[in-house]
């Protein structure tokens, strides 16, 4: 029974129940944001944009740090986690190092990406357990960056599973790229000019909205009757 409602709790915050993060904010209290990962985080404009719709919910309450870098690999992340995050006592993170741990240059399998995703959640809530982490599955990507990168299917299933595990906040734009890619390529193009970096454009109609929509912003401001 306990197990069961372990479960359907995960499933309510996968639902757009409200975070840690949005619970903070809303009693008032500052909170300090890690983006970690790679050029989908380091050099993206969701980043920005979510700092932009932090503030306009809870004015001065919210800071993220964006603390990726591009062409990295979870290798990375495992190697710079400290003075990257940990140092800076994050109240959340949000992790993505899938999309290059499948980049097939960095010889990188399957179980010893999980075993680098572990490491990192692990090390951060040691170093503090009330700290909220987020992993996320990114977009699909095309041409020869998916020549590249042959089995990143299976390294985002393994963010599935880990988040499923461990019952932590997983946020997946995989199904809602692969929508628009499937039905409408022209407008993923447009979206993806490069096969697989987000432009702006593409961060506001997809990205943006479903971290909004994941951390329960919306669910808090429908409770709020705003």
């Amino acid at each position: 029974m306990l197990l069961a409602c372990c479960l359907f709790s995960a499933a309510l915050c996968h639902a757009g129940e409200k975070t840690k993060l949005v619970a903070n904010l809303k009693s008032g209290k500052q909170q300090l944001i890690i983006t970690y990962g790679t050029s989908l985080t380091a050099g993206s404009p969701w980043v920005q944009q979510l700092q932009q719709e932090l503030n306009r919910y809870y004015p001065g309450k919210a800071y993220i740090i964006n603390s990726g870098s591009r062409g990295m690999w979870s290798k990375w992340g495992v190697d710079n986690l400290d003075h990257r995050v940990i140092d800076k006592k994050p109240d959340t993170v949000f992790i993505e190092f899938a999309i290059n741990d499948a980049y097939q240059p960095y010889k990188t399998p399957v179980d010893h990406a999980r075993n680098n995703l572990e490491n990192m959640i692990d090390r951060i809530l040691a170093a503090n357990a009330n700290c909220e982490i987020i992993i996320m599955v990114m977009n699909p990507p095309t041409g020869v960056y998916l020549e590249r990168r042959p089995k990143i299917e299976a390294f985002y299933q393994m963010y599935r599973d880990i988040a499923k595990e461990r019952e932590i906040l997983l946020i997946d734009h995989y199904p809602k790229w692969k929508k628009i890619l499937d039905t409408n390529p022209d407008m993923f193009n447009k979206y993806v000019p490069d096969g697989i970096h987000p432009g702006p454009e593409g961060c506001k109609a997809v990205i943006t909205p479903e971290i909004i929509e994941s951390i329960g912003i919306r669910t808090e401001q429908k409770d709020s009757g705003n």
